[in-house]
């Protein structure tokens, strides 16, 4: 079983991190059989957050029981010291535990600092001092920010969108993370559903001792694919890296990760599965993609008010309405 360690933190687990955003989606009863045979085929470090809904409530009531034998990371959203302490206190009480391995803030537009006005790190601070902490993380989609909370020295932990799609610029940040010695937690490691081969991904990343990817995972046969990495490991062959090249090329350019950080849209249009409806349509089976729900909800387009909120909050930039047009256009061709 190959095994991570988190730079400063110690935090040394096997390679399959547990993203618990999915969970939210099951019913509680799913959800803890899912979380209990996760635990009970070794995997010791969970993911979740407060903008989750109930996913940290799933975690509490799965695995309460076993509390000193795993990690727990979560995450805040809030912009103020009054949020920060408030959503603290809900994660603690939602997870059943008086204490968080990893206190994460959540994809902030800036990288919190001593003072900068906010008191958002010193309340991280003090958290630590009161116990309620072990290690501060930051999460980010933006390449500065997280570049930038890895040069200031405050944070354990950076969490990254990372996967072989990733480009050099994001390979530098996991290999700067090593240096200075702190834990690289890798999200979208399947870039949001993109890709389709799960094995290629854990070959991928394994090339990078210090990563540690946290899997999305809403269904059990989903968990079977990771565990059984455990005992044999994906390797990095040549049919695994010609994958890897036609999709890179498939995949150049501006495309949509799902994120969803552009939502909600004033018009109900479902932005993060809408914008890039194209390429799920060629790398899933279509005819989930075509019934009357999705139909219905690419109708929507017709709708967009090109109001511009969804650019502004892009992290990567895109021309948000531009690509939901180009993606309806694609889609009606595909009903005919």
């Amino acid at each position: 079983m190959e095994k991570v360690t988190l730079g400063r933190t110690g935090i040394t687990v096997n390679r399959n991190g547990f993203g618990a955003l999915p969970i939210q989606r099951v019913t509680g009863e799913d959800a803890t059989t899912i979380l209990r045979k996760a635990y009970d085929q070794g995997i010791r470090f969970f993911d979740s957050a407060r903008w989750y809904s109930d996913s940290e409530e799933k975690l509490g009531n799965a695995l309460s029981d076993v509390r000193k034998d795993i990690y727990i990371a979560t995450k805040t959203g809030s912009t103020t010291v009054e949020g920060f302490w408030k959503d603290l206190e809900t994660s603690l009480h939602n997870l059943q535990t008086d204490y968080i391995d990893i206190y994460q803030f959540h994809n902030p537009s800036f990288c919190p600092k001593p003072g900068d006005g906010t008191g958002l790190y010193e309340a991280m601070l003090e958290a630590k001092t009161q116990g309620k902490i072990h290690f501060i993380g930051l999460t980010n989609h933006r390449l500065p920010v997280a570049i930038e909370a890895c040069e200031s020295g405050l944070y354990d932990t950076i969490q990254f969108p990372f996967s072989y799609l990733a480009d050099q610029k994001d390979i530098d940040l996991v290999n700067k993370c090593k240096e200075n010695n702190i834990g690289f937690i890798c999200m979208k490691a399947l870039s949001g559903g993109l890709i389709n081969r799960s094995d290629a991904a854990y070959a991928y990343l394994a090339q990078f001792d210090n990563v540690l990817p946290i899997w999305g995972i809403q269904k059990e046969s989903e968990l079977d694919e990771f565990i059984s990495y455990q005992t044999k490991a994906p390797k990095l062959t040549k049919e695994i890296q010609e994958l890897i090249e036609h999709d890179r090329k498939e995949l150049a350019g501006d495309f949509c990760r799902g994120c969803g950080y552009c939502m909600p849209c004033p018009k109900g249009i479902q932005i993060n599965q809408c914008a890039r409806m194209s390429l799920m349509l060629r790398r899933a089976p279509a005819a989930s993609w075509l019934n009357e729900h999705w139909q219905a909800e690419m109708k929507k387009i017709e709708e967009c008010l090109n109001c511009g909120k969804c650019m502004q909050h892009c992290p990567y930039h895109l021309n948000t309405p531009e690509l939901l047009k180009k993606n309806y256009e694609d889609y009606k061709t595909f009903l005919k």
